[in-house]
């Protein structure tokens, strides 16, 4: 279904020249120049550009919400796709902040969504089943999400777009990311979850119960698809499809925070070479990020402590980049500004 190749790295030497040659003591811009050297490497150019830059949103529900693993009712995902659609939400503010193109996907919310303005209809579902009973979907429908996410991110690409990144709206998909996570890295479940939408320590205690009682119900799954389809939701198997159409097509990715790193970790363990188009945009204040960027060896630009989803810290790590790309193609060089650091 994808051609992810890992990146090439043929002006690798050559962007690390022109990072160097900057006016400026060697190394004092610190994760700008690495950022620019990525940036250069993914665009494949010395004067890269970032062009149209996209979020997409995918909203989908979880059947696993009727265990009450989350704070707020399911009905929240319907209320906060409106209010996307209204404009109202965190991530439309910042996006009409930095002139970031937003774009809300239904991607399976249990709801008739039909009269939202400007909303992509794209569901495959009113919302996965209960994966305490069980897989929250059939490996066809997992399939499918993945090809419609493809589908969306080449839409993108056809406008121009060329920087792009995937924010997610789900009650209970931290419950989805954990078990992905626990799964696909093998690290302690304890390690994997938190407190999601603001749970207590009695609420975090169940859900810790709840998903114990899901691992022991599907025994043994290892293949990352099989695990997006028993433990995933619409919107994860979605973006797990987007990051790697992407990549395919050599767009600069933004990743967000623990869920959209969830679905990226699947992907890379489907085409590890995934890993070569992303940035990371911050570490979240779920406790399960930390680990997992750790796992996927990334830097993340900003840590907030932020824990909201849709996005968000995509749309407040955008300025770095485009400052390391300004900084690379405008920044006058030792030559250029007549400075000879040697003498």
């Amino acid at each position: 279904m994808f051609d992810v190749r890992p990146l090439p790295r043929t002006l690798e030497r050559a962007l690390q020249a022109r990072i160097d040659q900057k006016t400026k003591p060697f190394g004092a811009l610190g994760q700008l120049e690495t950022l620019a050297l990525r940036i250069g490497l993914v665009r494949n150019s010395l004067t890269p550009s970032l062009d149209k830059p996209c979020i997409i949103v995918f909203a989908g529900d979880h059947g696993i919400a009727a265990a009450g693993v989350s704070a707020y009712p399911q009905t929240v995902t319907a209320q906060m796709v409106a209010n996307f659609a209204a404009g109202g939400a965190a991530i439309n503010v910042f996006a009409r902040q930095h002139r970031i193109d937003l774009r809300i996907v239904d991607a399976g919310v249990n709801a008739d969504l039909s009269a939202l303005p400007g909303l992509i209809h794209a569901g495959i579902g009113k919302g996965t089943a209960n994966f305490l009973e069980q897989p929250a979907m059939t490996l066809e429908q997992g399939e499918t999400a993945l090809g419609r996410g493809a589908e969306l991110v080449r839409r993108q690409y056809d406008r121009g777009c060329n920087c792009i990144g995937f924010g997610e709206m789900g009650i209970g998909n931290t419950s989805s990311a954990a078990l992905i996570m626990h799964r696909l890295t093998g690290l302690p479940l304890e390690r994997c979850i938190g407190r999601g939408t603001g749970l207590d320590d009695a609420q975090l205690h169940h859900k810790f119960e709840i998903l114990k009682q899901a691992l022991t119900r599907h025994p043994g799954l290892t293949g990352a698809t099989e695990v997006l389809a028993t433990f995933g939701g619409f919107e994860i198997a979605m973006m797990a499809g987007a990051y790697l159409k992407a990549a395919e097509l050599r767009m600069l990715i933004a990743v967000d925070g623990f869920i959209a790193c969830s679905a990226l970790l699947a992907a890379a363990k489907i085409y590890p070479a995934v890993l070569d188009y992303c940035v990371f945009s911050h570490m979240s204040g779920e406790q399960g990020h930390r680990a997992l960027l750790e796992h996927l060896n990334a830097e993340p630009l900003l840590n907030l402590d932020m824990r909201l989803g849709e996005g968000s810290g995509i749309a407040l790590a955008y300025p770095l980049l485009r400052s390391a790309v300004s900084f690379l193609n405008e920044m006058a060089s030792f030559e250029q500004a007549g400075v000879d650091p040697k003498r």
